[in-house]
């Protein structure tokens, strides 16, 4: 078979990425070593094992996402979260990291400049607000929030989206929309944590965000011919979801706990919140089910495992025990009645991103002003619960700006991508799946007799199959 001729477009990528590397060459890291750190070694021995356990997270969420979708797209759709491993992290060691946590400029940003290619970060300079670990371990843990929460887009978009185009969209997004709100949540010169919003891992910086981008996402990219006729399609592997949902949950304990940022009573906190609000929710969920006349499934109660993480991401560390259970119990109600009345909507959110993460994270960001209290954090504030209604209306004000910025930004962008380059696949390759027209790979259950390329389209005959690939 003759080579096809490539388009200078599809050279981009590559030179970029080229580009970065050898201006790499020629960034020197100013900070000299320094043997006085005051460091304390449980907190940084900590610290990693977070940054590890969150970096779990991105292929459990590919394995959650994968195993929902059709089978002829289950490749494609773990592949477009797990590349934001790569894609991600180089975006942060470049401006990311700078623009979410660099010099403040107005509150909004970070100065770009201020950590570019990671200069001035060094694993003997401490971190200005934990001086108990090295500020480079501080970086790439950031790194690990800022790389999931792009790739939990994808279950919004999946089935029907350009691999190239997500690529481009997660570059945006990082950049546009998680940097600012990171640098207003969680820099001390940030508008929001100024104003006294509290957000303890992320409910407004990964969770809402990621979810108003999904609508957002879903909106433009409009619906799937299988949605539109109402077809009813078969999770691929239901094992896949256990697994991922497994692998979030476990690296959940990283993401929440290790929020604390070092091995303190704060963290066990946060850890044990963190379970019983996941544990409440995935039981909350099945069980509701059952009351509205359906069978209590592996899926449901994993969909509101994963729900009841979210709800008590923003709180974690901010709130007590018994409240993190009501978090979760009352966090599985609302999404699952959400992704109800989504479903009667003529919104094709595929894998109901914006239900879960996204009312999700705004349940678990109220929740916040209700049930924080200075006993569990004498940081934090006393929430409404406890007599302080202006925490609340602090809450509200934040979650408002943040569901309107990302969305709107977020709209933005994938009108923009589809301008320059189309963000949807074809009739026909949506037809056949993506994970053969966009990646020239296919995902084949062991109970699935198929020869060479195979035929995931029903009733198309294996040399169909490879011509439409070849092409």
């Amino acid at each position: 078979m003759m080579s096809k001729k490539v388009p200078f477009k599809d050279y981009l990528p590559f030179m970029i990425l080229a580009a970065l590397a050898v201006i790499g060459l020629f960034i020197q890291n100013q900070v000299a070593y320094n043997g006085d750190g005051k460091y304390n070694n449980a907190d940084i021995a900590w610290i990693i094992v977070a940054t590890a356990l969150v970096f779990l997270m991105t292929p459990g969420l590919s394995f959650f996402y994968g195993g929902m979708v059709n089978r002829k797209n289950v490749i494609s759709t773990m592949v477009q979260s797990f590349i934001a491993a790569g894609l991600v992290s180089v975006i942060w060691v470049t401006v990311g990291f700078s623009m979410a946590f660099g010099d403040s400029i107005g509150g909004v940003v970070g100065n770009p400049g201020t950590y570019f290619f990671f200069k001035n970060v060094s694993s003997s300079q401490p971190f200005v607000n934990a001086g108990t670990i090295p500020l480079l371990l501080f970086a790439i843990f950031q790194m690990k929030f800022a790389v999931i929460t792009p790739a939990l887009v994808v279950g919004a978009v999946a089935e029907r989206i350009r691999f190239t185009s997500y690529v481009l969209f997660m570059v945006l997004f990082s950049l546009l929309v998680y940097a600012p709100i990171a640098h207003w949540t969680w820099h001390p010169n940030g508008f929001l944590y100024k104003m006294g919003v509290l957000d303890f891992a992320g409910g407004t910086v990964v969770h809402i965000s990621a979810g108003c981008a999904a609508l957002a996402g879903a909106l433009v990219l409009k619906r799937r011919k299988d949605h539109i006729e109402k077809k009813e399609l078969e999770p691929a592997n239901i094992p896949f979801v256990l697994i991922g949902t497994g692998l979030l949950w476990f690296g959940w304990f990283g993401f929440n706990a290790g929020s604390a940022l070092g091995a303190n009573s704060l963290s066990v906190t946060a850890f044990a919140t963190t379970n019983t609000a996941a544990a409440a929710a995935g039981l909350s969920w099945v069980f509701f089910d059952v009351i509205r006349g359906r069978k209590a499934s592996a899926l449901g109660f994993c969909i509101g495992a994963v729900v009841g993480l979210v709800a008590i991401t923003p709180a974690a560390g901010f709130v007590g025990i018994p409240q993190s259970l009501f978090i979760g119990f009352i966090a599985a109600i609302i999404s699952n009645l959400a992704v109800h009345y989504k479903s009667k909507s003529s919104i094709d959110d595929t894998l109901d991103v914006f239900p879960c993460h996204g009312v999700g994270g705004m349940v678990g960001m109220l929740l916040t002003g209700i049930f924080a209290t200075k006993i569990v954090n004498p940081a934090g504030n006393d929430g409404w619960f406890y007599g302080n209604f202006d925490l609340f209306v602090k809450q509200v004000i934040g979650l408002s700006i943040v569901v309107a910025y990302s969305f709107v930004v977020s709209f933005g962008i994938f009108k923009l991508i589809d301008l320059i380059h189309p963000l949807r696949v074809s009739e026909e390759e949506e037809e056949l799946g993506l994970d053969a027209t966009q990646h020239g790979e296919q995902y084949h259950p062991a109970n699935l007799a198929v020869n060479g390329l195979g035929a995931l389209k029903e009733g198309a005959a294996p040399t169909e199959y490879k011509e439409f690939v070849d092409k």
